[in-house]
């Protein structure tokens, strides 16, 4: 491994189809010569959304982070990182796995829930998986995107970084979702 892909946007392209990565963004927290974790930024999971209801009293959504460990509940934090064992995503931004604080910390306002995004499973790769994936050309990588990581997003995210991109992804971003059909 030359390079690593930590902090980039991974875009999925139409040759991944009929499964949780097709039209996918990914923000890719982790990666190293052991393999990568990243989460699906515009995913949204409604059965973890109704669960996550219970515990506050205002519509909360809830996103499918991956297809790795479903159960397993990660939050994307907009602000300064709090403590050591929080990963930090980048200045604005940073990681953590610590439920009972993040809901603390919104119940008490200290933290406001629009700063908050809150996964369901990860998306991981093993040692050079990841790589492999990018030179058979199932993601683009996005070096620098401006994006506020813990806005509401849907599967129109994918299109709208498809279009700014231009070139060629103008065309995958117009395609179909079953690119048998075009």
């Amino acid at each position: 491994m030359n390079y690593s892909y930590k902090g980039k946007i991974l875009i999925s392209t139409p040759d991944i189809s009929g499964d949780i990565f097709s039209r996918s963004v990914v923000l890719i927290i982790e990666h190293n010569e052991n393999g990568a974790f990243g989460l699906i930024l515009n995913k949204k999971n409604s059965k973890m959304s109704s669960r996550f209801r219970n515990f506050f009293d205002f519509k909360i959504e809830v996103y499918d982070g991956g297809p790795v460990e479903n159960e397993k509940v990660f939050f994307i934090i907009k602000g300064n990182k709090e403590v050591e064992t929080d990963t930090e995503i980048n200045q604005e931004f940073y990681l953590t796995e610590d439920v009972e604080k993040i809901i603390n910390s919104v119940l008490s306002t200290e933290i406001s829930i629009e700063n908050v995004k809150i996964f369901s499973g990860y998306s991981g790769w093993g040692a050079l998986q990841l790589d492999s994936e990018v030179k058979r050309k199932m993601w683009t990588v996005v070096d620098v995107y401006n994006l506020d990581y813990t806005l509401p997003n849907d599967q129109s995210l994918w299109k709208s970084i498809m279009q700014n991109l231009g070139g060629e992804y103008l065309l995958w971003a117009n395609s179909p979702e079953d690119i048998s059909l075009n």
